[in-house]
């Protein structure tokens, strides 16, 4: 199984008319593929400086306190549950995500090349393909990024049949090669991945939030709610987050006006002033995943939870992944609810696609 996916994720993904045989993919929550194609991102990292030393303009501060972290109803996931109890710290904490204005600051100041802009390194290809694997064409190692497509399917465990790994993608030209984000400076940054966000956060002197922390602001101080905006449905009322509306994936009926992302303030904010901490963008968080964390840590109070030492998902057993929060504008009650307080999402560090962004948060100093 491992090479299947790794020889899918090197070959399908840049050239599907390259294979004619897909393997089979089933997940209670898997939504989003996985780049599982190293990159050489270290330099870049170790060559950026701090520069804004960790100004929280735009930031909310968050009294820390107990909540009970975890599944609230029959939709939560396996890896939600068990439902334990979690201290965490006050902290501060973007607003919003992190937006394509703010990505292109940081970018500007250090000429940063994100994932998605790198050309696949074949050297680490080697290192996870079976040996004697002959080397791609150079075209199917061009600089790409996963973006979604709408179709119409019949199992909805697949999510090979609506992303594509598309060349020229990145956050500058979401869709490909001839796209652009003018007059979309205030949207949420996409196509970053796990090190991205990473890179920024060193820049701006700042750090990702743990999955614990992304909750406990999520939930904006209701008691075992099941969105960020309470226990009303998503689809009932006033519109309430950047979702899809309609059947998935074939049908966005765009009652929210958005196909894409939205810029950030769209929608009303949680109790704690928080903006799309439900939809618009799935968002990284600093821990690895493992599926059965909560199980390992729910012996005890947890205090400022960072997540386990080792990553562990049973669907791909070879990948580490990082933990990712928040859910997306492809988000939808018939599939992921990824917009819960408590769904958990997870990714390989070097991932990145057309709804995955990030925002930061600081410590409090003493």
């Amino acid at each position: 199984m491992k090479y299947r996916i790794i020889i899918f994720s090197l070959l399908c993904y840049f050239s599907c008319d390259t294979i004619t045989k897909k393997p089979k993919v089933s997940s209670d929550h898997n939504c989003m593929p996985s780049n599982t194609i190293t990159k050489n991102l270290s330099k870049d990292l170790h060559d950026i400086e701090i520069a804004l030393s960790g100004n929280t303009k735009g930031m909310i501060f968050v009294n820390g306190g107990e909540f009970e972290m975890g599944g609230d109803n029959n939709e939560a996931k396996q890896d939600e549950f068990p439902k334990h109890k979690v201290i965490v710290n006050s902290f501060w904490m973007d607003e919003t995500e992190v937006t394509n204005d703010q990505f292109k600051e940081f970018v500007d100041a250090t000429g940063y090349i994100t994932t998605a802009e790198k050309a696949i390194d074949w050297n680490e290809i080697k290192k996870i393909v079976p040996p004697g694997t002959p080397r791609p064409h150079d075209s199917l190692l061009a600089p790409a990024s996963l973006i979604f497509h709408e179709t119409e399917v019949t199992n909805l465990n697949d999510y090979t049949q609506w992303w594509r790994l598309e060349k020229n993608t990145n956050w500058r030209s979401p869709f490909g090669k001839n796209s652009n984000i003018k007059n979309k400076g205030n949207h949420p940054v996409v196509h970053i991945s796990w090190d991205d966000a990473i890179a920024y956060c060193k820049w701006a002197g700042k750090r990702l939030p743990t999955e614990a922390e992304f909750e406990y602001a999520s939930r904006g101080g209701l008691i075992n709610n099941i969105y960020s905006w309470g226990n009303e449905p998503v689809y009932e009322g006033i519109l309430k987050a950047n979702i899809w509306e309609g059947k998935f994936p074939s049908n966005n009926k765009m009652k929210d006006k958005f196909y894409y992302t939205a810029p950030v303030k769209s929608f009303e904010p949680n109790g704690f002033g928080f903006y799309d901490l439900g939809g618009n963008v799935w968002e990284w968080c600093t821990d690895w995943y493992h599926s059965d964390y909560y199980n390992m840590s729910s012996k005890k109070m947890a205090v400022n939870p960072k997540g386990p030492k080792n990553s562990y998902d049973p669907m791909e057993p070879y990948s580490p992944k990082k933990v990712m929060r928040g859910g997306s504008f492809l988000c939808n009650d018939s599939y992921c609810s990824g917009f819960r307080n408590s769904m958990r999402m997870k990714s390989t560090p070097d991932s990145s696609s057309i709804h995955t962004g990030f925002r930061t948060v600081m410590d409090v100093k003493s």
